[in-house]
């Protein structure tokens, strides 16, 4: 196998987590588990690795734990407390300045990660649980998902906010804006992916977002979806056990990724160079997909139950 290390700090870390209350790192290319840390305090609800590769945040019931990846301490080394709910996304600016979390108390949260007081610096509340929060590419608007059914566009530059309601009483599992800006997509419990073009974001002028598509994307509900990082494929993912890959360009199914044994499957995320997608499912299984072909190419297996997050940067090298 080539060696990752020929593209700088480009090493690759594959991590999962989920009911069985553990977070677990993995050499993707071999599917050899490297590393299990206890979470003791309750599931991971979502994952998520620093720009800097350095530390990994685990949303669970009432805080975010942090884990050093760069050693093998089990412990976290911090801990983000004050929230009275299950935490249900976590992220981070691009720098490693703050930290954004969303959180069945109604809230989505701005932590800043460079002070020494670990309480939360900025709160959006809204009027029903969040289920998802997306940082648009520019750094300064926040996308929140509730499960009202109310999309909410936080601009953080100016605490202004606008909503919209895509579907009426169906709830935003789950929103992704493409790395490039130029298109957003909301995934719902009935199944179906509303996509909009943006405009605007740049400056001091707030994005405008322009209906392009309604995707029956699944006959079940929707539980994630995320853009590739060249911005030309998506993946829904879903209760009827299937992730579906969709091209931006007229919005076409591309793929439909299928297993057996897969279950609901929670999350899923692209490889850096946007040829494989790794799921994370119901069974316990966390999978890598080939996008071209559909097949699975490795499966990760110790967890002991469902995987509900999982965190992936980097290439995936062949043998």
């Amino acid at each position: 196998m080539a060696s990752d290390s020929q593209s700088g700090n480009e090493q690759v870390i594959l991590a999962t987590g989920g009911y069985d209350h553990t977070v677990k790192l993995w050499q993707a290319h071999t599917g050899v588990c490297q590393r299990t840390t206890q979470h003791t305090d309750s599931q991971v609800n979502s994952l998520d690795i620093t720009p800097d590769k350095q530390l990994i945040a685990a949303a669970g019931f009432q805080h975010i734990r942090m884990y050093d990846l760069t050693s093998n301490n089990p412990n976290p080394v911090i801990n983000y407390e004050g929230v009275s709910k299950n935490i249900t996304g976590v992220g981070f600016q691009e720098d490693g300045k703050w930290m954004y979390t969303g959180g069945e108390d109604c809230s989505a949260r701005i932590w800043d990660l460079r002070s020494r007081n670990l309480q939360c610096q900025r709160i959006f509340q809204v009027s029903a649980p969040v289920n998802c929060v997306c940082l648009h590419p520019n750094q300064a608007e926040l996308i929140v998902g509730d499960q009202s059914g109310v999309i909410h566009l936080w601009d953080l530059k100016t605490d202004h906010n606008e909503q919209l309601i895509p579907e009426a009483e169906a709830s935003i599992q789950d929103i992704a804006i493409d790395p490039e800006g130029h298109f957003m997509a909301a995934v719902n419990n009935k199944g179906h992916c509303y996509i909009w073009s943006l405009s605007g974001g740049i400056g001091e002028e707030p994005t405008k977002l322009n209906p392009k598509h309604k995707i029956e994307a699944h006959k079940r509900y929707a539980l994630k979806c995320t853009f590739s990082p060249d911005s030309t494929l998506f993946v829904t993912t879903s209760a009827d056990q299937t992730a579906r890959i969709w091209k931006t360009i007229g919005f076409s199914l591309v793929q439909e990724l299928k297993h057996d044994e897969q279950r609901w499957v929670w999350d899923a995320a692209f490889s850096a160079d946007s040829q494989y997608v790794l799921t994370a499912s119901s069974d316990g299984v966390a999978r890598l997909w080939n996008v071209v072909t559909g097949k699975v190419e490795k499966e990760y297996k110790g967890h002991q139950k469902a995987i509900t997050a999982l965190a992936f940067r980097g290439f995936i090298v062949r043998d």
